[in-house]
């Protein structure tokens, strides 16, 4: 599969703003990005810790999939991202090595990543994204 790296870490939160003010005022860390991606009816910021991401996800919407989660299992980590080379190769090959995958293929994610994600009853009860840069 060829991980790189951790690409980053997915936390779900309930206010973004509220949010934001405890990881740049407490932590010290710096937002360097606010984006929306419709489609998964969420908005995203990040802040930058080392070489990894840590990424902060506020539902758009009550039934998108954060706002799901929120609602059963409150704010806290939503899932780890790993960067590979070709997303949608590593689902193939995830799914050969009998995981089973939420993406069959990649979609558009945040920062114009490539994404997909594996179920996390197949990957001990965590949510695995994976990232490429679009070729």
């Amino acid at each position: 599969m060829n991980i790189s790296h951790i690409e980053h870490i997915g936390i779900a939160v309930e206010n973004l703003e509220e949010s934001i003010k405890y990881y740049e005022g407490v932590l010290g860390l710096k937002c360097y990005s606010i984006e929306e991606v419709a489609d998964q009816k969420v908005k995203t910021a990040f802040f930058l810790v080392g070489q990894t991401k840590i990424e902060l996800l506020e539902s758009t919407s009550p039934d998108g999939p954060i706002g799901k989660f929120v609602a059963k299992k409150g704010q806290g980590m939503h899932h780890i991202a790993f960067a590979v080379n070709d997303s949608t190769e590593a689902l193939k090959l995830a799914e050969e090595r009998g995981v089973t995958l939420i993406d069959k293929t990649s979609r558009k994610g945040a920062e114009g990543l490539n994404i997909g994600f594996l179920h996390p009853k197949s990957t001990q009860g965590v949510l695995t994204e994976l990232c490429s840069k679009e070729k």
